[in-house]
């Protein structure tokens, strides 16, 4: 038996995570990691305490064809938006600003434009995505 590597360990974890998401289309588990120790995780879903998109039917793209929504469209605007809050962006809400600095987070996709931005203002410095 081996014992996996950090990188390999903490990806898994983020896996893991990713098995609460409450999203119809995706599912994305991050994990904040500083000197080996979790700092925080994260799923993508509805903000806290709002109607979830897989367990309540909450979501507004779900209820959109693909033709219905506009190609290349925005997320967060016109018909079916996404009310879901990214896994790297609950991961950052739950974290410290002291904890990410120099940071690791691990994500089980590439984080989009905007996460990537949200990580940069966290002061987190890696970024580890499963292949």
């Amino acid at each position: 038996m081996t014992r996996p590597g950090w990188d390999d360990y903490f990806l898994g974890i983020a896996q893991a995570v990713a098995a609460r998401a409450d999203c119809t289309r995706a599912r994305v588990g991050a994990v904040i990691v500083k000197n080996h120790r979790i700092v925080a995780t994260g799923y993508n879903g509805s903000p806290a305490g709002e109607p979830g998109c897989l367990t309540d039917g909450a979501c507004p793209r779900g209820r959109h064809t693909l033709p219905e929504m506009s190609a290349g469209g925005d997320f967060d605007n016109g018909p079916g938006f996404c009310i879901a809050v990214h896994a790297e962006a609950n991961a950052i809400i739950y974290a410290d600003r002291d904890r990410t600095e120099h940071a690791t987070i691990y994500v089980t996709q590439a984080p989009c434009a905007g996460c990537a931005k949200l990580i940069k203002g966290a002061g987190i410095g890696r970024v580890v995505v499963i292949d």
